[in-house]
């Protein structure tokens, strides 16, 4: 397995998008070679990471499948990872949104990958923070990564990107309840997508108000992503509003995914099935504390 590892290693970082693939899925199955893969890598951290998330129905399968053309038009090599929600019966993805894709799978400059949730909340995959790292092994010039839709809960992603678009529709409702949701604190863009739409003036202004209030200096850019148009000025936009490669953000954004990552080993040996059978049978004492358990917890 060991020259396997090593073949694959050599191809991935040749660009081939075949060797990319396999070696996602051996890191998102938890195959016994992932660790020795992910140890021997070499990441490129000056690719830029973008995040585009907003609730469901915003258009950010069509605002990325827009952004993608427009940078394969420049000539780079973009990375598309597409976080699709789990079924509840196989933890499979759901693939609908990737239809609305099929136009870029012909493309050599764009990669898609669709990965399953697997019922973790944040809006993205617990496998997304390796995934994206083996990406960063290959020859990519830009990563773009399209959450679940997101809710009150649902922003890991702030963790993880290096800029963070917020995609909304003039039916979003009141912007009032995007404060609550908490993507008035993660957004380095706004983007009201569908545009035409009716209410879309309206909208944007008052969220543009609404961010001053908060003495937010997030820009706020309309456009109509599936016929491309505002994609250009959300471009210049992003160029101008990027805190890329900002060192103090950067140290922010590895000291975030390190936590995560030390976090997900550390509770890799816990048997859920197993802790649950000795609840059952401690908490049957009158005594019971749940606190005194999870401190003598071994």
């Amino acid at each position: 397995m060991q020259q396997d590892v090593s073949i694959l290693i050599e191809q991935l970082k040749a660009g081939d998008y075949s060797a990319l693939a396999r070696i996602i899925s051996l890191v998102e199955n938890e195959h016994p070679s992932a660790a020795e893969i992910l140890l021997s890598l070499r990441f490129n951290q000056n690719i830029p990471i973008i995040g585009i998330t907003g609730p469901p129905g915003a258009g950010k399968s069509t605002l990325v499948n827009a952004l993608a053309e427009e940078f394969s038009k420049e000539g780079k090599r973009v990375a598309i990872l597409a976080i699709d929600p789990s079924s509840p019966f196989n933890k499979g993805s759901l693939l609908g949104d990737r239809i609305r894709m099929n136009a870029q799978f012909n493309d050599p400059n764009i990669y898609i990958r669709s990965v399953a949730s697997r019922g973790a909340l944040g809006g993205l995959s617990e496998k997304t923070i390796e995934i994206t790292d083996v990406i960063r092994a290959a020859p990519f010039d830009i990563i773009l990564i399209e959450t679940v839709g997101v809710g009150q809960s649902e922003i890991d992603i702030i963790g993880l990107a290096d800029q963070t678009i917020v995609v909304l529709v003039p039916e979003s409702g009141d912007e009032i309840q995007h404060v609550k949701s908490g993507l008035m604190e993660i957004a380095d863009i706004y983007v009201i997508n569908k545009a035409d739409r009716d209410g879309a003036d309206i909208f944007a202004s008052k969220l543009e108000r609404m961010l001053k209030m908060k003495h937010l200096d997030i820009p706020v850019l309309k456009v109509i992503a599936d016929r491309s148009v505002g994609v250009q000025n959300l471009l210049q936009l992003m160029e101008s509003h990027s805190s890329f490669p900002n060192k103090v953000l950067k140290l922010n954004l590895l000291a975030e995914k390190a936590w995560r990552l030390i976090q997900r080993k550390r509770m890799k040996d816990i048997d859920k099935m197993a802790l649950k059978q000795l609840l059952e049978e401690q908490s049957k004492n009158s005594f019971f504390n749940l606190y005194r358990f999870i401190n003598e917890y071994d």
